[in-house]
């Protein structure tokens, strides 16, 4: 099964407890006004990638303790992501996913969630941003805590915020909050 990816990080704490991978996926109609990932938007951009390979390359990277998945939408393409965050919690990784979609409406759509621990739910509100906590964009947006594992992490909710800046000879990326996660510029 194959997803759209619009960009990868490998090793990051700035997207959820502990050493993650984060995956951002490509496409979104949901569009919220003010959204930090105004660039993931368009379905057709991004890279199509086989879940395989994907969760090839999450186990290679030692010491991670989650899958981190970001959008876009990632229940947009709801069966690749199913996919890969069984495959995570196969490799023994906790899995954080970031939603647009209320928690009802993700359940009313049968949205793969049993492989999810700790879900952020709601259309991010640019007028009523949360700077108070950990990884979470506006006060509509509700963390929930899936699984016994998913409860283990709250604690590490209330640590300040981290933003992480990498720069390599083809681009310079920024992701955490309050940056926005996205490219800034390709040379």
């Amino acid at each position: 099964m194959q997803l759209r990816v619009g960009q990868i990080v490998e090793d990051t704490e700035a997207e959820g407890p502990g050493r993650r991978f984060a995956v951002w996926v490509q496409g979104c109609t949901l569009a919220c006004p003010g959204c930090c990932n105004p660039h993931l938007f368009n379905s057709r951009g991004g890279d199509l990638v086989e879940v395989s390979a994907l969760l090839a390359r999450v186990a290679a990277v030692e010491g991670l303790e989650g899958l981190s998945v970001l959008g876009g939408e990632p229940f947009q393409q709801a069966p690749a992501v199913g996919e890969l965050c069984a495959g995570a919690h196969a490799l023994g990784l906790s899995v954080m996913v970031f939603s647009g979609y209320t928690l009802a409406e993700l359940q009313a759509m049968a949205a793969p969630l049993e492989h999810v621990d700790l879900l952020v739910d709601g259309r991010f509100d640019a007028g009523r941003l949360d700077t108070s906590r950990r990884w979470v964009g506006s006060t509509n947006q509700q963390l929930h805590l899936l699984t016994e594992r998913g409860r283990a992490d709250a604690p590490r909710f209330a640590s300040p915020n981290t933003v992480e800046i990498r720069l390599t000879r083809e681009q310079l990326t920024v992701n955490g909050w309050p940056a926005a996660s996205q490219v800034v510029r390709r040379w």
